[in-house]
Protein backbone atom coordinates (compact mmCIF):
# COMPACT_ATOMS: atom_id res chain seq x y z
CA UNK A 1 0.00 0.00 0.00
CA UNK A 2 1.40 3.36 -0.94
CA UNK A 3 2.56 5.63 1.84
CA UNK A 4 0.17 8.36 0.83
CA UNK A 5 -2.80 6.04 1.30
CA UNK A 6 -1.59 5.10 4.77
CA UNK A 7 -1.34 8.75 5.72
CA UNK A 8 -4.87 9.35 4.45
CA UNK A 9 -6.22 6.42 6.48
CA UNK A 10 -4.46 7.70 9.61
CA UNK A 11 -5.88 11.16 9.11
CA UNK A 12 -9.34 9.74 8.62
CA UNK A 13 -8.93 7.61 11.76
CA UNK A 14 -7.84 10.61 13.82
CA UNK A 15 -10.68 12.71 12.48
CA UNK A 16 -13.13 9.90 13.18
CA UNK A 17 -11.82 9.48 16.70
CA UNK A 18 -12.06 13.21 17.31
CA UNK A 19 -15.61 13.25 15.96
CA UNK A 20 -16.47 10.30 18.14
CA UNK A 21 -15.03 11.96 21.25
CA UNK A 22 -16.68 15.27 20.43
CA UNK A 23 -19.94 13.51 19.76
CA UNK A 24 -19.76 11.66 23.07
CA UNK A 25 -19.06 14.92 24.93
CA UNK A 26 -21.81 16.65 23.03
CA UNK A 27 -24.29 13.92 23.82
CA UNK A 28 -23.21 13.97 27.50
CA UNK A 29 -23.70 17.71 27.91
CA UNK A 30 -26.31 18.35 25.23
CA UNK A 31 -29.27 18.58 27.59
CA UNK A 32 -27.52 20.89 30.02
CA UNK A 33 -26.04 22.99 27.24
CA UNK A 34 -29.42 23.38 25.53
CA UNK A 35 -31.18 24.19 28.81
CA UNK A 36 -28.66 26.90 29.63
CA UNK A 37 -28.87 28.44 26.17
CA UNK A 38 -32.67 28.40 26.09
CA UNK A 39 -32.83 30.14 29.50
CA UNK A 40 -30.50 32.95 28.47
CA UNK A 41 -27.51 31.67 30.46
CA UNK A 42 -25.34 30.01 27.81
CA UNK A 43 -22.41 27.85 28.84
CA UNK A 44 -19.75 26.53 26.50
CA UNK A 45 -19.09 22.83 26.11
CA UNK A 46 -15.49 23.33 27.16
CA UNK A 47 -16.68 24.99 30.35
CA UNK A 48 -18.98 22.06 31.05
CA UNK A 49 -16.16 19.64 30.36
CA UNK A 50 -13.84 21.58 32.68
CA UNK A 51 -16.41 21.41 35.51
CA UNK A 52 -16.88 17.69 34.87
CA UNK A 53 -13.17 17.02 35.05
CA UNK A 54 -12.81 19.28 38.12
CA UNK A 55 -15.37 17.30 40.10
CA UNK A 56 -17.97 20.05 40.07
CA UNK A 57 -21.63 19.06 39.52
CA UNK A 58 -22.19 21.04 36.33
CA UNK A 59 -25.96 20.48 36.39
CA UNK A 60 -26.15 22.17 39.79
CA UNK A 61 -23.91 25.06 38.73
CA UNK A 62 -25.80 25.64 35.49
CA UNK A 63 -29.16 25.56 37.25
CA UNK A 64 -27.89 28.03 39.88
CA UNK A 65 -26.61 30.34 37.13
CA UNK A 66 -29.94 30.14 35.32
CA UNK A 67 -31.74 31.15 38.53
CA UNK A 68 -29.42 34.08 39.12
CA UNK A 69 -29.59 35.30 35.51
CA UNK A 70 -33.37 35.06 35.52
CA UNK A 71 -33.37 37.23 38.67
CA UNK A 72 -31.13 39.79 37.02
CA UNK A 73 -27.92 38.81 38.85
CA UNK A 74 -25.15 38.19 36.31
CA UNK A 75 -23.03 35.43 37.83
CA UNK A 76 -20.52 33.30 35.98
CA UNK A 77 -20.05 29.58 36.26
CA UNK A 78 -16.55 30.18 37.58
CA UNK A 79 -17.90 32.18 40.56
CA UNK A 80 -20.46 29.53 41.39
CA UNK A 81 -17.95 26.71 40.96
CA UNK A 82 -15.43 28.46 43.21
CA UNK A 83 -18.02 28.76 45.99
CA UNK A 84 -18.92 25.09 45.63
CA UNK A 85 -15.27 24.02 45.81
CA UNK A 86 -14.84 26.21 48.93
CA UNK A 87 -17.47 24.09 50.67
CA UNK A 88 -20.38 26.48 50.27
CA UNK A 89 -24.03 25.75 49.66
CA UNK A 90 -24.61 27.05 46.15
CA UNK A 91 -28.40 26.93 45.89
CA UNK A 92 -29.19 28.57 49.30
CA UNK A 93 -26.62 31.28 48.59
CA UNK A 94 -28.25 32.07 45.24
CA UNK A 95 -31.68 32.08 46.86
CA UNK A 96 -30.50 34.42 49.62
CA UNK A 97 -28.93 36.76 47.05
CA UNK A 98 -32.15 36.85 45.03
CA UNK A 99 -34.25 37.46 48.18
CA UNK A 100 -31.96 40.31 49.26
CA UNK A 101 -32.20 41.92 45.83
CA UNK A 102 -35.98 41.68 45.79
CA UNK A 103 -36.14 43.21 49.26
CA UNK A 104 -33.82 46.04 48.29
CA UNK A 105 -31.02 44.98 50.63
CA UNK A 106 -27.39 45.65 49.87
CA UNK A 107 -25.82 42.21 49.44
CA UNK A 108 -23.33 41.17 46.78
CA UNK A 109 -22.16 37.71 45.79
CA UNK A 110 -18.90 37.75 47.75
CA UNK A 111 -20.61 38.86 50.95
CA UNK A 112 -23.35 36.24 50.52
CA UNK A 113 -20.68 33.56 50.08
CA UNK A 114 -18.88 34.80 53.21
CA UNK A 115 -22.09 34.58 55.27
CA UNK A 116 -22.83 31.11 53.92
CA UNK A 117 -19.37 29.84 54.81
CA UNK A 118 -19.50 31.53 58.23
CA UNK A 119 -22.76 29.78 59.12
CA UNK A 120 -21.68 26.39 57.80
CA UNK A 121 -22.06 23.70 60.44
CA UNK A 122 -24.34 25.79 62.64
CA UNK A 123 -28.08 26.18 62.98
CA UNK A 124 -27.91 29.47 61.07
CA UNK A 125 -27.85 29.97 57.31
CA UNK A 126 -27.47 32.76 54.82
CA UNK A 127 -31.16 32.48 53.91
CA UNK A 128 -32.14 32.95 57.58
CA UNK A 129 -29.82 35.95 57.81
CA UNK A 130 -31.54 37.61 54.85
CA UNK A 131 -34.99 36.59 56.07
CA UNK A 132 -34.33 38.05 59.53
CA UNK A 133 -33.07 41.23 57.92
CA UNK A 134 -36.38 41.54 56.06
CA UNK A 135 -38.65 40.13 58.77
CA UNK A 136 -37.27 40.95 62.28
CA UNK A 137 -37.24 38.16 64.84
CA UNK A 138 -38.04 38.18 68.54
CA UNK A 139 -35.55 36.88 71.10
CA UNK A 140 -36.71 35.88 74.58
CA UNK A 141 -34.56 37.24 77.39
CA UNK A 142 -33.55 35.18 79.25
CA UNK A 143 -33.36 32.26 76.87
CA UNK A 144 -35.74 29.51 78.10
CA UNK A 145 -33.15 26.92 77.03
CA UNK A 146 -30.80 28.22 79.74
CA UNK A 147 -33.16 26.98 82.47
CA UNK A 148 -34.00 30.45 83.77
CA UNK A 149 -37.37 32.08 83.28
CA UNK A 150 -36.73 35.60 84.61
CA UNK A 151 -33.97 38.17 84.99
CA UNK A 152 -33.68 39.04 88.69
CA UNK A 153 -32.51 42.40 89.98
CA UNK A 154 -32.59 44.04 93.42
CA UNK A 155 -33.68 47.66 93.92
CA UNK A 156 -32.02 49.93 96.46
CA UNK A 157 -34.73 49.18 99.04
CA UNK A 158 -33.70 45.51 99.01
CA UNK A 159 -36.74 44.12 97.18
CA UNK A 160 -36.09 41.71 94.33
CA UNK A 161 -37.77 42.33 90.96
CA UNK A 162 -38.22 39.57 88.36
CA UNK A 163 -38.43 40.64 84.72
CA UNK A 164 -39.12 38.91 81.41
CA UNK A 165 -38.13 40.78 78.26
CA UNK A 166 -38.55 40.27 74.53
CA UNK A 167 -35.98 41.77 72.19
CA UNK A 168 -36.88 42.46 68.56
CA UNK A 169 -33.81 42.35 66.33
CA UNK A 170 -33.03 42.62 62.66
CA UNK A 171 -29.98 41.12 60.99
CA UNK A 172 -27.28 43.58 60.05
CA UNK A 173 -25.85 41.91 56.94
CA UNK A 174 -22.72 44.06 56.82
CA UNK A 175 -21.79 43.02 60.37
CA UNK A 176 -23.04 39.45 60.24
CA UNK A 177 -19.62 37.96 59.55
CA UNK A 178 -17.57 38.39 62.73
CA UNK A 179 -20.38 40.05 64.67
CA UNK A 180 -21.72 38.86 68.03
CA UNK A 181 -24.72 36.58 67.85
CA UNK A 182 -27.92 36.13 69.86
CA UNK A 183 -26.21 34.93 73.05
CA UNK A 184 -24.33 38.22 73.32
CA UNK A 185 -27.53 40.24 72.79
CA UNK A 186 -29.28 38.27 75.54
CA UNK A 187 -26.37 38.73 77.92
CA UNK A 188 -26.14 42.48 77.26
CA UNK A 189 -29.87 43.03 77.66
CA UNK A 190 -29.89 41.01 80.89
CA UNK A 191 -26.99 43.02 82.27
CA UNK A 192 -28.74 46.27 81.36
CA UNK A 193 -31.98 45.19 83.05
CA UNK A 194 -30.21 44.17 86.26
CA UNK A 195 -28.28 47.45 86.32
CA UNK A 196 -31.43 49.50 85.73
CA UNK A 197 -33.33 47.74 88.50
CA UNK A 198 -30.39 48.14 90.87
CA UNK A 199 -30.29 51.91 90.28
CA UNK A 200 -34.01 52.31 91.13
CA UNK A 201 -34.70 53.78 94.57
CA UNK A 202 -37.65 51.46 95.16
CA UNK A 203 -39.17 48.44 93.51
CA UNK A 204 -42.42 50.41 93.28
CA UNK A 205 -40.91 52.71 90.68
CA UNK A 206 -40.03 49.70 88.55
CA UNK A 207 -43.56 48.34 88.84
CA UNK A 208 -45.08 51.75 88.07
CA UNK A 209 -43.10 52.30 84.86
CA UNK A 210 -41.59 49.10 83.46
CA UNK A 211 -41.07 50.87 80.13
CA UNK A 212 -38.32 52.90 81.81
CA UNK A 213 -36.26 49.71 81.88
CA UNK A 214 -36.56 49.17 78.14
CA UNK A 215 -35.86 52.83 77.38
CA UNK A 216 -32.78 52.90 79.58
CA UNK A 217 -31.41 49.63 78.22
CA UNK A 218 -32.16 50.54 74.61
CA UNK A 219 -30.33 53.85 74.98
CA UNK A 220 -27.09 52.06 75.82
CA UNK A 221 -26.49 50.87 72.26
CA UNK A 222 -26.22 47.19 73.12
CA UNK A 223 -26.10 46.14 69.47
CA UNK A 224 -22.66 47.65 68.88
CA UNK A 225 -20.34 45.04 67.37
CA UNK A 226 -23.12 42.50 66.99
CA UNK A 227 -24.66 40.93 63.92
CA UNK A 228 -28.05 42.41 64.79
CA UNK A 229 -29.75 45.75 65.08
CA UNK A 230 -31.99 46.03 68.15
CA UNK A 231 -35.32 47.54 67.15
CA UNK A 232 -37.10 47.38 70.51
CA UNK A 233 -36.91 45.90 73.98
CA UNK A 234 -40.32 45.11 75.44
CA UNK A 235 -40.93 44.14 79.06
CA UNK A 236 -43.29 41.19 78.89
CA UNK A 237 -43.71 40.59 82.64
CA UNK A 238 -42.64 42.18 85.94
CA UNK A 239 -43.05 40.49 89.31
CA UNK A 240 -41.92 41.09 92.89
CA UNK A 241 -39.54 38.55 94.35
CA UNK A 242 -37.96 38.09 97.77
CA UNK A 243 -36.95 40.72 100.28
CA UNK A 244 -33.25 40.29 99.73
CA UNK A 245 -32.38 43.24 101.95
CA UNK A 246 -34.15 41.70 104.95
CA UNK A 247 -32.45 38.37 104.35
CA UNK A 248 -29.08 40.05 104.22
CA UNK A 249 -29.79 41.93 107.45
CA UNK A 250 -30.90 38.70 109.12
CA UNK A 251 -27.76 36.95 107.97
CA UNK A 252 -25.67 39.87 109.24
CA UNK A 253 -27.45 39.76 112.60
CA UNK A 254 -26.76 36.03 112.88
CA UNK A 255 -23.13 36.67 112.05
CA UNK A 256 -22.90 39.43 114.66
CA UNK A 257 -24.54 37.15 117.22
CA UNK A 258 -22.03 34.41 116.53
CA UNK A 259 -19.17 36.89 116.85
CA UNK A 260 -20.54 38.21 120.16
CA UNK A 261 -20.96 34.68 121.51
CA UNK A 262 -17.42 33.83 120.51
CA UNK A 263 -16.07 36.95 122.19
CA UNK A 264 -18.10 36.22 125.35
CA UNK A 265 -16.74 32.69 125.41
CA UNK A 266 -13.23 34.10 125.11
CA UNK A 267 -13.84 36.44 128.06
CA UNK A 268 -15.37 33.61 130.13
CA UNK A 269 -12.41 31.37 129.41
CA UNK A 270 -10.05 34.19 130.40
CA UNK A 271 -11.97 34.73 133.66
CA UNK A 272 -11.85 31.00 134.46
CA UNK A 273 -8.12 31.01 133.80
CA UNK A 274 -7.62 33.97 136.15
CA UNK A 275 -9.74 32.27 138.81
CA UNK A 276 -7.70 29.10 138.56
CA UNK A 277 -4.53 31.13 138.77
CA UNK A 278 -5.76 32.85 141.97
CA UNK A 279 -6.67 29.51 143.50
CA UNK A 280 -3.22 28.24 142.68
CA UNK A 281 -1.67 31.25 144.38
CA UNK A 282 -3.85 30.71 147.46
CA UNK A 283 -2.71 27.11 147.65
CA UNK A 284 0.86 28.26 147.28
CA UNK A 285 0.45 30.76 150.13
CA UNK A 286 -1.22 28.15 152.33
CA UNK A 287 1.66 25.79 151.64
CA UNK A 288 4.08 28.47 152.79
CA UNK A 289 1.98 29.05 155.95
CA UNK A 290 2.01 25.32 156.71
CA UNK A 291 5.75 25.29 156.19
CA UNK A 292 6.13 28.25 158.53
CA UNK A 293 3.90 26.60 161.13
CA UNK A 294 6.02 23.49 160.96
CA UNK A 295 9.02 25.56 162.09
CA UNK A 296 7.23 26.84 165.21
CA UNK A 297 7.66 23.70 167.38
CA UNK A 298 11.31 23.56 166.53
CA UNK A 299 11.78 27.20 167.46
CA UNK A 300 9.86 26.67 170.73
CA UNK A 301 11.93 23.65 171.66
CA UNK A 302 15.07 25.59 170.99
CA UNK A 303 13.78 28.49 173.09
CA UNK A 304 12.88 26.18 176.03
CA UNK A 305 16.25 24.56 175.89
CA UNK A 306 18.05 27.87 175.91
CA UNK A 307 15.75 29.32 178.60
CA UNK A 308 14.52 32.22 176.42
CA UNK A 309 10.85 31.07 176.52
CA UNK A 310 8.70 30.53 179.61
CA UNK A 311 5.53 28.56 180.21
CA UNK A 312 3.34 31.64 180.04
CA UNK A 313 4.84 32.68 176.77
CA UNK A 314 4.03 29.25 175.36
CA UNK A 315 0.33 29.45 176.34
CA UNK A 316 0.14 33.00 175.02
CA UNK A 317 1.46 31.87 171.63
CA UNK A 318 -1.07 28.98 171.62
CA UNK A 319 -3.88 31.47 172.15
CA UNK A 320 -2.62 33.61 169.29
CA UNK A 321 -2.53 30.60 166.97
CA UNK A 322 -6.04 29.55 167.94
CA UNK A 323 -7.31 33.07 167.36
CA UNK A 324 -5.60 33.15 163.95
CA UNK A 325 -7.14 29.80 162.97
CA UNK A 326 -10.59 30.99 164.03
CA UNK A 327 -10.30 34.16 162.04
CA UNK A 328 -9.10 32.20 159.00
CA UNK A 329 -12.06 29.79 159.19
CA UNK A 330 -14.46 32.72 159.50
CA UNK A 331 -12.91 34.42 156.50
CA UNK A 332 -12.94 31.21 154.36
CA UNK A 333 -16.11 29.23 155.20
CA UNK A 334 -15.79 27.10 152.02
CA UNK A 335 -12.44 25.69 153.18
CA UNK A 336 -14.05 24.84 156.50
CA UNK A 337 -16.71 22.79 154.70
Amino acid sequence: MPTSDIIVYVVYAVIGLAVLIFGSIFLMFISTWVKARLNGAPVSLLNLLGMRLGGVPYDLVVQARINSVKAGIPLTTDQISAHYLAGGNVVPTIQALIAAQKAGLKLDWDHACAIDLATKGSEKSVIEAVRTSVDPKVIDCPNPASGRTTIDGVAKDGIQVKVKARVTVRTHLERFVGGAKEETIIARVGEGIVSTIGSAESYKKVLESPDSISKTVLARGLDVGSAFEILSIDIADVDVGENVGAKLQQAQAEANKSIAQAQAEIRRAAAVAVEQEMKARVQEMQAKVVEAQAQVPLAMAEAFRSGRLGVMDYYKMQNIQADTSMRSSIANPEEKK
